[in-house]
């Protein structure tokens, strides 16, 4: 039994998310680590008033996930898979040993900059719920304004990114088409689509400064669904995940389907948890957060034993 170790994106930031993770000397040190790349105290972050920004939340993500990826690797444990949703991939790519720690704190920062000055106000994201891909596809078909195929989350889990304006529109007629919900996110970047294409290019022309080895773990992209091991092609896939279409759905079948049965979602919260129990059954299913570091020991030992 393999264990994929997925990392949460955007929305899943919690006020105070940082505080919250173990008290570790490997947790204070990866904390610490980030606050000298950045030359500020990075436990700031974390208040509700500084997570408003896009820098802050991005950072706050990849520090939580590697903090608490690292935690689990002092105590014996190593992923078989590690997949990241959004900045998600980039805790990824530094637990799988293909990116160094400081240089996704410094990729990070300016990727949260650039997306933040792109779209200042007027845009974001708004999941729909009920509905499926072909009928989101031939609403956006009709829609009037910016508004994007951004996060398939699952087979009726949708996310779309735009202007405010259009995915107004695009949300009041899918619930005349019965979704159960259209909830615009905490988002304030149309991610995962066109809109995004020159922030990215800026990205990838940081990249290219950026030395990356092979994964040492394998790494399945958030956009492709598909196994990396070139570090040009992780390259690329960093870089331009801001602006490519999200098929989590197909990257936890993928992950199933090559023979995953735990599916562990690092910190902060627990929403890829909820969508990887449509899948991963059966299989187990958990949250760092809401375990005990001894519960996590168990589960992680047991799916050792069990390959074995």
């Amino acid at each position: 039994m393999s264990s994929l170790w997925a990392f949460p994106g955007q929305g899943a930031q919690q006020p105070g998310m940082l505080h919250a993770l173990p008290e570790a000397p490997v947790v204070q040190a990866c904390t610490e680590q980030a606050g000298e790349v950045l030359g500020e105290d990075v436990r700031l972050l974390d208040s509700a008033e500084a997570l408003q920004d896009t820098r802050a939340v991005q950072l706050c993500l990849l520090i939580a996930g590697v903090a608490a990826a690292r935690l689990l690797c002092e105590r014996g444990h190593r992923p078989d898979y590690v997949a990241g949703l959004s900045i998600g991939a980039y805790a990824a790519a530094v637990v799988a040993g293909a990116l160094e720690f400081a240089d996704a704190v410094r990729l990070v920062a300016l990727r949260g900059e650039l997306m933040q000055r792109a779209y200042p106000d007027g845009y974001g994201m708004t999941a729909i719920l009920g509905l499926d891909q072909a009928r989101i596809e031939r609403l956006l078909a009709e829609a009037e304004g910016p508004v994007y195929l951004a996060n398939i989350n699952a087979e009726t889990q949708l996310v779309i990114a735009g202007s405010d304006a259009a995915m107004a529109k695009v949300a009041e007629r899918a619930r005349a088409l019965g979704a159960g919900a259209a909830k615009r996110l905490a988002m304030s970047v149309p991610s995962h689509c066109e809109l995004l294409d020159e922030p990215a290019r800026e990205l990838a022309a940081a990249f290219a400064h950026i030395d990356l080895r092979a994964p040492q773990v394998r790494y399945l992209s958030g956009s492709s669904a598909r196994l990396i091991r070139d570090p040009e092609a992780l390259r690329d896939d960093l870089a331009y995940n801001m602006s490519r279409v999200v098929d989590w759905q197909a990257t936890l079948v993928t992950a199933y389907e090559r023979g995953v049965r735990l599916h562990l979602e690092l910190p902060p919260g627990g929403v890829l948890t909820g969508l990887a129990r449509r899948v991963f059954e059966p299989g187990q299913v958990i949250a760092f957060e809401s375990a005990r570091l001894h519960t996590l020991d168990a589960m992680l030992r047991q799916e050792v034993s069990l390959d074995r």
